[in-house]
């Protein structure tokens, strides 16, 4: 797993992309919240320069999940996990393991507990990989993962449900949604919200699934404000 890392400010957050995506999706958030955070962005395998794997069982959350926490091992103090897309479903499968270093904090966009419900795609085979390769352009993502990387994520994350766990997270959690995101409708936002007994959902009107890209702006003033939260948090006696 390769990374990349914005060296500015006291927090340091270690953020997921998503299914599609590469470490280069959270570069217009961290460049915004620079002077409060330093953002160590890894490129999940199959994306990127990161490892290849040969076949479905190579892309599991499990594996996506140690790879994680074998970044997280080399950070120094205390950092956010926090996830975009498919990135909430490592982060709450990283949680779910407990084998790596813990959080202080948590920020969640576009997410669901249940991502095989949500209506990525659709299709199978050759005409799920044309499938893919349209959804990058709807997107509009830099540095789109690698296709068959796609595909096969996808199939490893038909099963997946993180409900029963959502109850024990006792993290701060921030969890932003767009409300007219057809990727990952509303709903999943508020299975996550309703369970999670410290989240707060805020919900950017008129927004879609490409947050950290299309809302900038209001994306990184919730990030923001929930660091400055946290840390005041922290400093009290």
């Amino acid at each position: 797993m390769t990374q990349t890392s914005m060296e500015t400010g006291r927090m340091t957050v270690l953020a997921v992309h998503g299914i599609q995506g590469t470490s280069a999706a959270w570069t217009p958030v961290a460049e915004a919240c620079a002077a409060q955070a330093r953002f160590i962005c890894p490129n999940l395998r199959g994306r990127g320069d990161a490892i290849r794997g040969q076949d479905s069982q190579d892309y599991r959350l499990e594996a996506f999940s140690a790879d994680l926490s074998e970044v997280a091992k080399h950070l120094d103090g205390p950092f956010i996990l926090a996830g975009w897309s498919m990135g909430v479903s490592v982060v709450l499968e990283y949680l779910r393991r407990n084998d790596g270093p813990q959080p202080c904090g948590l920020i969640l966009l576009s997410g669901s507990p249940r991502p095989g419900t949500a209506p990525w795609f659709t299709e199978q085979g050759d005409r799920l990989l044309a499938e893919i390769a349209a959804r990058e352009k709807r997107l509009n993502l830099a540095m789109a993962a690698d296709h068959q990387a796609v595909a096969w994520t996808w199939e490893a994350l038909q099963d997946v449900n993180h409900s029963a766990s959502l109850g024990s997270i006792e993290l701060p959690t921030l969890i932003i949604q767009g409300s007219a995101d057809p990727d990952t409708p509303l709903e999943h936002a508020r299975w996550l919200s309703e369970v999670i007994p410290n989240a707060a959902l805020h919900i950017i009107e008129g927004a879609g699934h490409s947050l950290l890209t299309e809302n900038t702006t209001e994306v990184a003033a919730y990030i923001q404000a929930f660091i400055t939260k946290l840390h005041h948090t922290q400093e009290r006696p």
